[in-house]
């Protein structure tokens, strides 16, 4: 396989992922699928996990891997960047897709650490309030779905922030790893030439 066709084969999954790291992001805002929370976080109260607000889906995960994939992409279209500078120039796309991959990996590996942000109550803390109640427990409390029953409001907060956590995560490896491919494959490609006639 040609390098420009490696280029193409790289930026097409590239752009699904960026979708998805942008809509997981999105999501992750309306707690329980209700706007609600969203204002009241903007009034000053503690309702969205603050994991969310660092927008690692949206700015890493989408925009500064849907940047390079355009780029990676062009460099797999004939007569467009199908040359040594462009497969040159996809070596620096990539890298900027690689940190905004790492930026959403880190990301969501901290908001599934630290839990969802809810209405909680315990037997150690049998006053209702609103805070991360598993930000202390290392993780601890992906394992034990017996804890998921502390949090009260949004309903079912916990399942709904692994879930969409996940999936960034698991979105974040795959971008990550494309954009590894894409250096070495633009490297190769710049060195080489993009096909096999060249």
């Amino acid at each position: 396989m040609c390098t420009g066709a490696c280029s193409k084969f790289i930026a097409v999954p590239l752009y699904v992922m960026a979708a998805v790291s942008i809509i997981c992001n999105i999501m992750l805002f309306f707690p329980g699928f209700e706007t609600k929370y969203s204002a009241e976080d903007m009034d000053g109260e503690l309702r969205i996990t603050e994991e969310v607000k660092y927008m690692a889906g949206l700015i890493g995960g989408g925009i500064m891997v849907l940047i390079p994939a355009i780029h990676i992409h062009l460099t797999s279209a004939k007569n467009c960047c199908a040359n040594r500078c462009g497969m040159f120039l996809s070596i620096g796309f990539a890298a900027v897709g690689v940190a905004g991959a790492v930026y959403s990996l880190s990301v969501a590996a901290l908001g599934l650490a630290n839990g969802p942000t809810c209405l909680w109550k315990n037997a150690d803390n049998p006053t209702e309030e609103w805070g991360t109640p598993f930000a202390n427990g290392n993780g601890s409390y992906l394992s034990d779905k017996e804890l998921w029953d502390w949090c009260i409001e949004p309903e079912n907060v916990v399942e709904f922030n692994v879930g969409l956590f996940s999936t960034l995560l698991v979105a974040a490896c795959v971008e990550l790893a494309l954009c590894v491919i894409q250096m070495v494959n633009g490297l190769f490609g710049c060195l080489c030439g993009t096909c096999g006639k060249e």
